[in-house]
C-alpha cells in the first residue's frame, strides 16, 4: 500500500486494497451463505465469467478464500471461506445494518440476521470498550500502534491534538448554556 494513498498506513487502506469493490463483497456473502462452485456464485450474482475469475483469483490470493478440489485428486475445485475470511462476518452484518437503517429504512429490511437458535434478529453491531460498555465515536480515540511509522505517529498526534481542542470548545459551550439558563 502506497502511503500516498493513506499517510497513517492504516488497516483501513489494505483492507479496501483486498476487498474494496462491490463484486468482493457480494462474493464473500454469498461464500458465508453457503455458495462454493464458480457456477453458483455466477448465477447468484449476475456477474461476468472474466470478473468473476478476476476477484476469487484476489480473494485466493489475500488468503479470504481457498480453492479446494471437490474430492481429492479431482481437477474440479470449489472455494470456501478461510479463518481469515470468517472474520469478516461482523464487518457484513455491519454494512448491511447500516444500509437497511440509512438506504432502505426501519421496516424496508431485504435480509434479517437470525440467531439460529432463539430466531430472533441479532443485535445492531456496536464497538464497545473492553468492559463491554458501548462508546459512541467521541469516545474513541485512534492512537499509534506498534507497526505505525513516523508520519502515521505524526497524524495521530495531531488528531489526539484536534480531539483535546473539540472537547475543550463542547465542554466550555456546555458550561456556557448552563450559564445563560435560569435557575
Amino acid at each position: 500500500m502506497k502511503e500516498r494513498f493513506d499517510p497513517l498506513n492504516g488497516s483501513i487502506a489494505h483492507v479496501l486494497e483486498c476487498l474494496g469493490e462491490g463484486w468482493s463483497m457480494l462474493i464473500i456473502r454469498e461464500a458465508f451463505f453457503g455458495i462454493r462452485r464458480f457456477e453458483d456464485f455466477q448465477s447468484h450474482l449476475g456477474i461476468a465469467r472474466n470478473i468473476l475469475t478476476a476477484r476469487l483469483k484476489k480473494l485466493v490470493a489475500n488468503g479470504i478464500l481457498e480453492r479446494v478440489p471437490i474430492k481429492p485428486g479431482a481437477k474440479r475445485h470449489h472455494y470456501q471461506l478461510t479463518i481469515k475470511g470468517k472474520e469478516l462476518m461482523p464487518m457484513l452484518i455491519a454494512l448491511t445494518q447500516w444500509g437497511d437503517r440509512w438506504i432502505y429504512g426501519e421496516g424496508n429490511e431485504p435480509v434479517v440476521f437470525r440467531d439460529r437458535e432463539l430466531g430472533e434478529p441479532i443485535a445492531p453491531i456496536c464497538v464497545c470498550n473492553s468492559r463491554g460498555k458501548p462508546l459512541k465515536p467521541r469516545e474513541i480515540m485512534p492512537t499509534p500502534g506498534p507497526g505505525a511509522n513516523d508520519k502515521a505517529r505524526e497524524r495521530l498526534e495531531e488528531l489526539q491534538q484536534l480531539a483535546m481542542q473539540i472537547e475543550a470548545e463542547r465542554k466550555h459551550k456546555e458550561q456556557q448554556e448552563r450559564s445563560a439558563s435560569p435557575a
